[in-house]
C-alpha cells in the first residue's frame, strides 16, 4: 500500500440473488482509482461468513477477544485496516439489508473514528431511506457519516453496460470522494496523535 494513500473499503451489502450492488461497487472503485487518493478494496459480504446470532459479550468491549467466525477474518482485517469506507446498499422495505446490519454488528472498534460515505440505489427513493437508517447506526459506533453521498433512483433504467447514465453522476462521485479523502487525512492524524476516548 502507498503510505500516502488512504486505505478504501468499499462494501457490498446486499447478498440477495440476482444482487445490483457489484456493478455499482465496480463503478465506484472505478471513481475511487481515478481520484487517486485512495488504495481500493472492494469487500463482497456475500463472500463472507456472516452469522446472524452474536456472542453473548459486546465487540466494543472484548475488542481483540471478541469470538468471531475463522470465515468472517478477511471482513474484520479489511475494517481494521481502513482509513475510509464507501458502503454500497440497497433499500429493502425502507431500510438496509440484514446481511449490512449483521456486518456492521459483528464488529465496533473497526469503524471507530473512520469516514463512511454511501452510495445507494433502489426504487422512487434511490435507496435514501436504507442510508439515513445506516447514518444513525453508524453515528452509534463513533463513525463520521459523510453527508454528500450518492443515490441512484429506479437504477434499473438509469444505468447501462456497467454505468450510470446521467453524466453528471461522475462529478458526484468526485464531491464524495473528495469529502472522504480530507476526512481520512484528518481522523488518521487524529487518531495516530491521540487514541479516540471510547
Amino acid at each position: 500500500m502507498d503510505n500516502d494513500k488512504y486505505k478504501l473499503v468499499i462494501i457490498v451489502g446486499s447478498v440477495r440473488e440476482g444482487r445490483f450492488g457489484p456493478v455499482v461497487a465496480s463503478w465506484v472503485a472505478e471513481q475511487a482509482d481515478s481520484h487517486g487518493a485512495f488504495d481500493v478494496d472492494v469487500v463482497d459480504l456475500a463472500d463472507i461468513d456472516i452469522p446472524l446470532e452474536l456472542p453473548a459479550a459486546s465487540p466494543k468491549y472484548a475488542a481483540d477477544d471478541y469470538p468471531r467466525p475463522a470465515g468472517m477474518a478477511p471482513l474484520t482485517s479489511a475494517l481494521e485496516g481502513a482509513d475510509a469506507f464507501v458502503v454500497i446498499s440497497p433499500e429493502y422495505n425502507h431500510s438496509y439489508p440484514a446481511s449490512l446490519k449483521a456486518a456492521i454488528d459483528w464488529h465496533f472498534t473497526q469503524w471507530t473514528a473512520k469516514p463512511v460515505a454511501f452510495v445507494s440505489y433502489g426504487g422512487a427513493a434511490g435507496g435514501r431511506h436504507a442510508v439515513l437508517h445506516l447514518e444513525n447506526v453508524l453515528t452509534e459506533l463513533h463513525a463520521v457519516t459523510i453527508r454528500d453521498g450518492l443515490a441512484f433512483p429506479n437504477y434499473y433504467s438509469v444505468w447501462e453496460d456497467g454505468r450510470p447514465l446521467d453524466p453528471e453522476a461522475s462529478g458526484y462521485a468526485k464531491t464524495l470522494l473528495e469529502q472522504l479523502a480530507w476526512w481520512a487525512g484528518a481522523l488518521r492524524t487524529a487518531r495516530e496523535a491521540v487514541p479516540y476516548p471510547a
